[in-house]
């Protein structure tokens, strides 16, 4: 029987080819270093055709014939390039595997609303709706399946597929790393360059708030987290205070033109405080300018010939004018950076940069006017009354500066809780944990404790313990465990259970290592503003063509985890917030995950981090594929979501109190981030007095990290 048509794998029927076997033959042969086997191909591919004529089979399938393609070589003695053939066709099959995957996630993407679409929701920082948006998607979604199937080892790339492990930022694997603290001082300095053209060093608060919000857009442009400023406080504290000397000026100029008809009374001031400047390196200030106000009542009275009364005058004028009008300035820049961070977007216009902002330990003057006014705009929200949700502010809380009535910024300590209460942030960072305060160098703001709105922590540094600092630092890259499904494989032996995590950090270790090795060869230039702008600790070192591998060693490798509550009640049958002993067993697993990432940190000298893995979406995921493979198990699967991390699981009935007591240790061992949330009832603002207390228990407790959410809200979550 001669065959006249072949049928597809995709069902489709055409015109059969010889030709087309024979030049895959040729192929394999080329592959396998046998040159020049034309003759030898065609008298093959006669060969396999004449076998399809003997078998009889009128419609035979593409998957028929590359068997007898296998075959013949075999039985014609050309092993090599038969197991050429296997490899080619196994390639073949991995990437019509990789498109059929890809069509159906372009389809999620084209076709789903957000609301119902998982993959759309990931991120809280993703416009997933809009065309840029969706673009993204097509990109992201394009990239980890291309790494899932041709980068990562098999086995990383089997246990993120099935839920073992999620390896976050996988969108992103080869190209670059997590998250950074910026230190917007050391870039306020000199100022910096943009994509087309370098800025200035900003001059008054205006431009520090628009250029601290260009700096958060730009390097998140450069990595795949979230962005924070470190010393937001401090940075903003310059700006303040050259609006006030400007504003100063300005008042003084114009009480003099008034009062003394001088028409060039702007210039004259000009010239004696840069006289004043050059000579005495004093400017006017908020508070505590005696000195300046003194050489510059001289120069006046010598100027115009007035009493030292009329002087004081003047200079009063223009310093109770020049504090109101700074203070407005403040305030209109906070709102600006407000409404600029829930609307700028980067990555092709369709994701707003997910921002943090640390703050509450300068005391200056101009720190807390800058941070008195970012509270107050928040309080008020956006245009039409809205929470931003962005930046996540963290207000930082030290005993002896801002914790106890008399302290400097107790008062700005009190306006956090308020604004908190309404408004969900800021969140609140305990400088006095016991794992935070033994960094802290008082007078080095770059020792004070940062951390992302997520909850990821960097502070400790193997690579150089001269600088433990959160500055110019930040995550590189994190895997986190699925601990349910490993109790729930358990079947309640304890044996086993640990015998199975080890197997997973023995899997996320091997995994971070070959993620930081291909981080590490990608050089300085493809970091224009990470490392081409100095924001990454040393990276002023590097050449444009230097491999940034020895520079990151400055940042973490983190594990993460989802779900000990739910893994609890699979091994013993109730979580931490039911029994003490399952409280200790926690502990006791979450202990044993932080001395294995200890381990890996002494052995290889690099930041191997444990982190409380925040993150909704992942949450959903893993208990998604469990219900699937497992069933619905009470008290386990039975929800739509996992319970983040070591948290008491929220519907779980208990006081604020006890849940910060319960969740405390765990904070101690989670050094590569964590956060503990209560949620109330009602609405807080109604009691500010409480809030606060919540606070101060979160603080006595050793919470490292705290928020308090009303009970219908919650927290966004950052990267994927």
């Amino acid at each position: 029987m001669s065959i006249k048509s072949i049928k597809k794998r995709d069902g489709r029927i055409v015109t059969f080819d010889q030709r087309k076997i024979s030049t895959a033959i040729l192929k394999a042969f080329d592959a396998a270093f046998q040159p020049d086997m034309a003759g030898t191909a065609e008298r093959l591919a006669t060969k396999i055709t004449s076998i399809l004529e003997v078998e009889g089979v009128e419609l035979p399938e593409v998957e028929h014939v590359q068997d007898l393609v296998e075959l013949v070589l075999m039985e014609e003695d050309y092993p090599e390039t038969a197991k050429a053939y296997i490899l080619y066709r196994s390639e073949r099959a991995r990437a019509r595997a990789l498109g059929e995957r890809l069509k159906k996630i372009y389809e999620d993407i084209t076709w789903c609303p957000a609301k119902s679409s998982d993959r759309k929701r990931e991120n809280a920082d993703i416009h997933s709706g809009t065309a840029m948006g969706s673009l993204l998607k097509y990109g992201s979604e394009s990239a980890k399946a291309y790494f899932q199937a041709y980068v990562l080892k098999p086995e990383f790339a089997a246990a993120h597929a099935a839920g073992d492990i999620h390896i976050h930022g996988l969108a992103f694997y080869t190209f670059t790393t997590s998250c950074t603290q910026i230190d917007i001082l050391k870039l306020f300095h000199n100022g910096f360059s943009g994509t087309l053209g370098h800025l200035r060093e900003p001059s008054d608060i205006a431009a520090c708030s628009a250029l601290a919000c260009i700096a958060l857009q730009s390097n998140q442009n450069d990595q795949h987290g979230g962005q924070s400023i470190a010393n937001f406080d401090y940075g903003m504290a310059e700006g303040v205070g050259k609006t006030f000397v400007r504003c100063y000026r300005e008042n003084l100029a114009r009480a003099l033109e008034l009062e003394l008809d001088d028409a060039r009374a702007g210039d004259s001031v000009k010239s004696l405080s840069a006289k004043i400047v050059k000579d005495n390196h004093l400017t006017p200030s908020l508070e505590d300018d005696r000195d300046y106000l003194l050489l510059e009542r001289a120069a006046l009275m010598a100027r115009y010939g007035i009493c030292e009364e009329r002087a004081v005058l003047y200079q009063s004028f223009a310093h109770h004018h020049a504090e109101a009008e700074t203070d407005r300035a403040t305030y209109q820049a906070m709102e600006a950076l407000l409404h600029n961070l829930s609307t700028v977007e980067s990555r092709t216009g369709g994701q707003v940069p997910f921002s943090s902002l640390n703050y509450g330990m300068d005391t200056s003057p101009e720190g807390r006017m800058a941070v008195r006014n970012l509270l107050l705009a928040t309080q008020a929200g956006l245009g039409d009354g809205e929470t931003p949700v962005f930046p996540a502010q963290i207000f930082r809380v030290k005993e002896g500066i801002n914790f106890n009535p008399g302290e400097p910024n107790y008062d700005l300590f009190q306006l956090a809780c308020r604004c908190s209460a309404k408004r969900l942030f800021p969140n609140f960072v305990f400088q006095d944990a016991p794992f935070n305060l033994p960094y802290y160098k008082p007078g080095h703001p770059e020792t004070e404790i940062a951390t992302m709105g997520c909850g990821t922590r960097v502070i400790s540094n193997i690579h150089d313990p001269n600088r433990e600092i959160p500055f110019q630092r930040g995550n590189l890259s994190s895997t986190s465990v699925n601990l349910p499904r490993l109790a729930i494989e358990a079947h309640g032996d304890l044996g086993a259970f640990y015998t199975g995590l080890d197997r997973m950090l023995n899997l996320c270790v091997a995994q971070l290592l070959e993620r930081f090795e291909i981080q590490g060869r990608r050089l300085a230039r493809n970091f224009p503003f990470l490392m081409g702008q100095g924001i990454w600790l040393d990276s002023e070192l590097l050449k444009p063509d230097d491999e940034v591998l020895e520079i990151l060693k400055h940042g973490t490798l983190s594990i993460g985890f989802i779900g000990l509550a739910e893994a609890l009640v699979a091994l013993v049958g109730k979580h931490h917030g039911e029994h003490a002993e399952s409280q200790a067993l926690g502990l006791e697993i979450i202990g044993h995950m932080r001395a294995r990432t200890d381990a890996e940190t002494e052995k290889r000298k690099l930041n191997f981090t444990l982190s409380a893995t925040l993150e909704e979406g992942l949450a959903c995921r893993f208990v998604e594929l469990d219900q699937e493979r497992y069933g619905i198990l009470p008290g386990i699967t039975d929800r739509a979501y996992y319970t983040d991390s070591f948290h008491i699981p929220v519907y779980f009935p208990i006081s604020a109190r006890e849940k910060i007591g319960l969740e405390a240790p765990y904070h101690a061992l989670t050094n590569g981030g964590h956060i503990s949330y209560v949620e109330l009832d009602g609405n807080p603002a109604q009691n500010p007095e409480a809030f606060e207390e919540l606070i101060r228990c979160m603080k006595e407790s050793g919470i490292g990290y705290g928020c308090i959410n009303r009970a219908a809200d919650h927290n966004p979550v950052c990267d994927e």
